[in-house]
């Protein structure tokens, strides 16, 4: 080439749209022809025609590489083949036709001899074998649990997560222990004061044969119950029943020598006609406070007391019920 703006130098600078504008037609731009060529004269032209390689067979000689400086030859006519450009396979020995083994990696065991990769084989067998001891540790720990929770818990008294069974202890405690039966008595079994009796012909009494206490209804009449075998201090509700007919009673109920409340309150729940006891039989109840062990209940008619009343038995339950 000369001095001169004979073409494009480089591939990227061979515009193959020169000939449209006013400068590239001034290079010397060629538009496309019938035989495929187009660019500027002299530039670089990787066009090869279909069929003209030929594979196993000796390259051409090239011509020397010019030296700096020097101008190198002329490139042949657009659209024929570069004389200066060789393709791979025209290298002597022609492009390879089989596969040529890498060397073996270091410490893959043998020199030279056929290429490989890593082992992965082997590291796959490792994963597998660190999966599997991660599962059988899960297992083993779900399966033996910790030795608290075996028994029922720590000691922290901390729930067990779920999942887990709890088993009873072999020993009921105290809570779940029944509550002990308290006493019950008779009207016939109560010690009577003066001028109080007991009797059976009004029916309806509970007690044994129907008896029931009678001659309340003077002051200073009196029954009273010693009670035995309170497992623990603290209240406790007395039931008493009997049979009130026509106006409510009351009467002064006595804890261990000391007065409780007001009065006890005998009223007529049944709504009996007056004199028709057997239909008046009906409970009430007070929460007096006892002593761990025995002690005494009584039932007076005092001065300003109502006491016309048939009594059948009493009973206690622990705590303030009702019923």
């Amino acid at each position: 080439m000369t001095p001169g703006n004979n073409g494009a130098s480089t591939p990227e600078d061979d515009d193959p749209f020169g000939y449209l504008y006013a400068d590239g037609q001034a290079a010397g731009a060629q538009p496309p022809s019938g035989g495929g060529g187009y660019g500027y004269p002299g530039s670089v032209n990787r066009s090869r025609p279909v069929g003209e390689r030929q594979y196993g067979q000796p390259a051409a000689p090239t011509a020397p590489t010019a030296q700096y400086g020097q101008v190198p030859p002329q490139q042949g006519t657009y659209g024929q083949p570069n004389a200066n450009y060789s393709a791979p396979e025209a290298f002597p020995g022609g492009a390879p036709t089989t596969y040529e083994p890498l060397p073996d990696y270091a410490g893959s065991g043998g020199g030279g001899g056929r290429g490989r990769g890593p082992n992965t084989k082997g590291l796959l067998i490792g994963a597998v074998a660190v999966v599997a001891a991660v599962v059988i540790g899960i297992g083993i720990a779900m399966l033996g649990g910790d030795s608290d929770d075996d028994k029922g818990g720590d000691a922290t008294g901390s729930t067990p997560p779920p999942g887990q069974s709890v088993e009873p202890s072999a020993e009921p405690t105290k809570e779940s222990e029944a509550p002990a039966d308290l006493p019950t008595i008779d009207a016939k079994a109560l010690k009577l004061g003066s001028g109080v009796t007991t009797a059976s012909d009004v029916d309806g009494a509970s007690s044994a044969g129907g008896i029931y206490v009678t001659g309340l209804n003077t002051v200073g009449s009196e029954v009273t119950w010693s009670v035995s075998g309170i497992p623990e201090g603290g209240v406790y509700t007395l039931f008493a029943v009997y049979s009130a007919a026509g106006d409510d009673q009351e009467m002064t109920l006595t804890v261990n020598g000391k007065p409780f409340g007001n009065k006890l309150n005998l009223g007529n729940f049944a709504k009996a006609g007056a004199g028709e006891f057997e239909k008046g039989w009906t409970q009430t109840y007070a929460w007096p406070t006892l002593n761990k062990g025995t002690n005494t209940i009584s039932l007076s008619c005092q001065t300003g007391d109502k006491c016309d009343v048939l009594l059948d038995q009493l009973s206690l339950k622990a705590g303030q019920v009702k019923r």
